[in-house]
């Protein structure tokens, strides 16, 4: 690593706006520093391959903002600071959005996903997109995580025969190894969690309702949701507070909370004391090997330090239902043909057959690990009215909401639960519900493991009260060595 560019590794939000206000740092330094960090992370060995392609505006983006920094202009918390997006969030600049695929590799978006406008208005430098998991897995059944066929695989920074988690898998590996200073990724049921927990971040899969989806390609309007991945919860709670907001275009963000909240009010060291933490070992500490069995032992012991009140062995009294994905199938159809009405004609993409037939004539380029899924999902109507959707409907939330998560958290009076990585993703994901991963340590040959607090719907203040309290008493975060 180049003496050009170690001066930025693990800095945050905090520390870089400071650098800007006083003159020591310009946003063009920054730019430049984090695209030449890429190409030697990412371009070069150990070949990360985690972004999928970089803004060739960023340079003049950079100068605009520091021109309005020294006219007094600061836009937000952002102002200047380079981040960078998964590869299926629209972008109305000179940056593709594709899935992953290379059948849209050369698809614009027509207009900023709501989300990106969010950045945008804080300041923020979209600096390039993050490679996948193609179609954010939802295309094969056996595809590995942070593999595209546009993309290809990305790897964990951390050890390259580790898991780097999925699908937001680039996004995990870029802001890992500081190729920005935050990133956002996307969640149907683990894709934030997962990645986070792999790569050592602070990942936050919210509340679904409280980030707009549109402008995201879509996997299912019932579990969808963008969200921050960070090196630390204060940088997530920046983050978090920037891009939320209330969208006319996606009506699920106007029925939760009438106010945003400013989440680092709620980053207190104490922040764990007095919680009631719940411990969820079964079935979710069997999902994972002993010696993460024995670091999430340490974290607990560590709540305890901090003084939240461990309630052991609680029960999500629906984890060991029999669980389908049902209500993603059904869903995928109608949600992703409506976004590829927004795609430029001249592709020939409107329907979801249409990509199938893409697929086959790209042949082993697009489908090393076949279209499954795809299948499945075009054998639906796309109506949204069968019986086996509306059951699965039916039975995902009440099972994971009134009679799994709310349940357990009503029957010991808990502020939050906890699980190792993302291995209790899925119940909150069809719940709907938000979680926050943390660092929590390595094993002995270096994998990282989150821990992972779970809660009920727009309990992100709590959430985030845990979180920042755990990691300031523990700080298990350590930059990847190369």
């Amino acid at each position: 690593m180049s003496e050009q560019t170690n001066w930025i590794e693990e800095k945050t939000i905090k520390t870089l706006q400071k650098a800007l206000e006083s003159g020591e740092l310009t946003s063009r330094k920054l730019v430049l520093t984090y695209l030449k960090r890429i190409s030697e992370l990412d371009s070069a060995e150990p070949n990360l391959n985690s972004i999928i392609e970089v803004n060739p505006d960023a340079l003049y983006l950079a100068d605009k903002l520091d021109t309005e920094r020294k006219e007094g202009k600061v836009r937000g918390p952002l102002h200047g600071l380079p981040v960078v997006i998964k590869d299926n969030i629209d972008t109305h600049d000179n940056m593709h959005t594709s899935a992953g695929s290379l059948l849209l590799k050369d698809h614009v978006a027509k207009e900023d996903a709501f989300i990106v406008k969010q950045l945008r208005k804080a300041g923020a430098i979209l600096l390039g997109k993050a490679n996948l998991t193609e179609w954010a897995n939802f295309i094969a059944e056996d595809m590995p995580t942070g593999y595209s066929s546009r993309g290809g695989q990305t790897l964990n920074p951390y050890g390259k025969d580790f898991m780097v988690g999925g699908s937001s898998a680039g996004t995990g590996a870029a802001i890992a190894s500081s190729l920005a200073v935050v990133g956002i990724g996307t969640e149907t049921s683990g894709s934030i969690l997962s990645p986070a927990s792999q790569n050592s971040l602070v990942g936050v899969k919210p509340t679904v309702g409280l980030i707009s989806r549109s402008g995201i390609i879509p996997i299912s309007h019932t579990q969808d949701t963008a969200g921050p991945m960070t090196r630390t919860v204060e940088d997530a709670a920046v983050l978090l507070s920037v891009i939320q907001g209330k969208d006319e275009n996606d009506p699920v963000t106007c029925t939760g909370p009438s106010t945003e909240i400013d989440y680092t009010n709620h980053l207190k060291k104490d922040g764990l004391k007095g919680k009631r933490i719940g411990i969820a070992r079964k079935p979710y500490f069997d999902y994972v090997e002993k010696d993460k069995q024995q670091l999430m032992d340490q974290a607990i012991e560590q709540l305890k330090a901090q003084g939240a009140e461990i309630i052991e062995n609680i029960e999500v009294p629906s984890a060991n239902e029999n669980w389908d994905i049902n209500v993603m199938l059904y869903e995928f159809k109608p949600a992703l043909e409506a976004y590829l009405k927004t795609v430029d004609s001249s592709l020939g993409l409107k329907t979801l057959n249409d990509l199938i037939n893409g697929n086959r004539n790209l042949g082993s380029k697009d489908l090393k690990y076949g279209q499954a899924l795809f299948y499945q999902a075009a054998a639906t109507s796309g109506q949204l009215t069968e019986s086996a959707y509306l059951d699965s409907l039916i039975f995902d939330q009440e099972q994971s909401r009134e009679k799994g998560i709310d349940a357990a958290l009503e029957k010991d009076q808990l502020d939050a639960f906890v699980t190792p990585n993302n291995a209790g993703a899925m119940i909150p994901a069809k719940a709907g519900y938000p979680s926050i991963t943390v660092p929590a340590g390595y094993t002995t040959d270096g994998e990282p493991v989150g821990i992972t607090f779970t809660a009920s719907a727009y309990a992100e203040p709590t959430l985030f009260e845990c979180a920042y309290g755990y990691e300031q008493a523990t700080n298990c975060r350590k930059a990847p060595q190369f």
